[in-house]
């Protein structure tokens, strides 16, 4: 079998039935539909995989059954409990059985590893007796994870109308040491915590990493030289540079939706304003002028305009201009201020962080102000990044004391609180697109 990519796995994963000759592909009517917090999860049974090796199969299926838990929108069921104990992809299940068993959505999957990791996973309705997903994915022997993360973002896309976020990295700061003599470094893990790697040695403090689009790139402050800089990191090579020669101090930095820009915010005389470059160099150009402070920009999907923070109005409050500079527009008027904003990958929302009355609270609104809802409330929380689905929210929070911060996360519907695990106190998240 050859090797194929994501991409193309999950294209047959969404058509169906291409590898798995003979099934009937009558798409089921089994979909997950949530409104506001009025929902329950979906059970779904994930009995082990088939397999050679056994433990293995066993394996991938909890790594799938753990994705899909996490989401909030999935309910596996014991798999001790199940009819069926190892799935059998290459038989029609025996629906009555399953019925009985108040199964609505049945998995089947199997999965051998020898010189790459290859599997095949069908998705049943069995209500209807019909197959909702039936595909085949291979990976590189070395990743046996990510075949698991590509089943489950198969089977989420199938059921739950937007596309997985399981196949995805999270790079965020690594905070070690004493409370006043922290070690800050980059770090990488998937999206659920595991195959964690270092990408700095904690030498310079390092802080506010960002993905670029194309998965490669990271931007991030860097204090190698005292004051804070933006730099670009590339994880492929682990090249590092300094991004421009411009002010006293720059930082916040965010990549435009093309990859080809950065904007960050300068700090000079007093005043923070905010710029952009090409990642490759050359004269940046000044997009925000005055006394006021002006930061934390973030690009609309379109690349057509920037959310970003400003106190020109006296206190920290989100305002959204074009990508060119100018016209900008306050869209934030909650009680507090408001900073960090983040446009939605899907671009019908943005979430930022307010504090009002002592606490910190992570939030959504639309683009033009409407709709702001409160997703988590704490004493310490901030820094929301989105999953590329648009559906849930990572950001970290700090218990205070001589504890340190975590990383969380949560729908957009305010459900589903999760801590992520790291091997670290951590702050500072950035949720990478899907794999390629």
């Amino acid at each position: 079998m050859t090797l194929i990519t994501r991409r193309n796995a999950l294209k047959m994963g969404l058509a169906g039935g291409a590898l798995l000759a003979g099934s009937s592909l009558a798409m089921a009517q089994l979909r997950i539909v949530v409104e506001g917090a009025n929902f329950q999860p979906l059970p779904i049974a994930i009995p082990d995989f088939a397999s050679s090796d056994p433990a293995f199969g066993k394996e991938i299926a909890e790594i799938v059954r753990n994705d899909l838990r996490r989401s909030g929108l999935f309910l596996p069921l014991d798999p001790a409990s199940l009819p069926v104990q190892v799935g059998d992809v290459n038989a029609t299940p025996d629906f009555n059985t399953w019925r009985t068993a108040n199964v609505d959505a049945l998995v089947m999957g199997g999965v051998e590893r020898g010189g790459q990791i290859s599997s095949s996973v069908r998705v049943w309705d069995t209500q209807q007796a019909s197959q909702v997903v039936g595909s085949s994915y291979n990976t590189d022997p070395n990743s046996s994870r990510r075949v698991a993360h590509i089943i489950a973002d198969a089977i989420y896309a199938a059921l739950a109308g937007s596309s997985g976020y399981f196949d995805t990295r999270v790079i965020y700061v690594a905070e070690s040491g004493p409370k006043a003599n922290r070690v800050r470094r980059l770090a990488i893990m998937d999206q659920d915590g595991a195959n964690v790697q270092y990408l700095t040695d904690g030498q310079s403090m390092a802080l506010t990493p960002r993905f670029s689009p194309n998965g490669d790139l990271v931007t991030y402050m860097n204090f190698a030289d005292g004051n804070p800089q933006v730099y670009l990191l590339q994880l492929s090579s682990g090249r590092q540079q300094r991004l421009a020669n411009v002010g006293a101090m720059t930082f916040a930095p965010r990549f435009s939706p093309d990859g080809g820009t950065v904007a960050f915010s300068v700090e000079q005389s007093g005043a923070t304003n905010i710029y952009v470059t090409s990642v490759g160099g050359g004269q940046p150009t000044q997009l925000t002028s005055g006394a006021a402070i002006d930061t934390g920009p973030s690009y609309s999907p379109d690349g057509s305009r920037i959310a970003f923070e400003s106190d020109r109005g006296g206190s920290p409050q989100i305002y959204i201009m074009s990508s060119g500079g100018g016209n900008a527009q306050r869209i934030s008027f909650g009680q507090g201020s408001y900073s960090t904003p983040v446009w939605s990958p899907k671009g019908d929302l943005i979430a930022f962080t307010r504090q009002s009355g002592g606490q910190f609270n992570i939030g959504i609104m639309a683009p033009d102000g409407s709709g702001e809802r409160m997703l988590y409330t704490s004493f310490h929380a901030e820094g929301p990044t989105w999953a590329p689905n648009g559906r849930v929210i990572m950001f970290f929070q700090d218990p205070g004391g001589n504890d340190g911060p975590k990383l969380m996360s949560v729908d957009i519907w305010g459900r589903n609180l999760l801590t992520i695990p790291t091997e670290s106190y951590a702050s500072d998240p950035s949720w990478s697109g899907l794999r390629s």
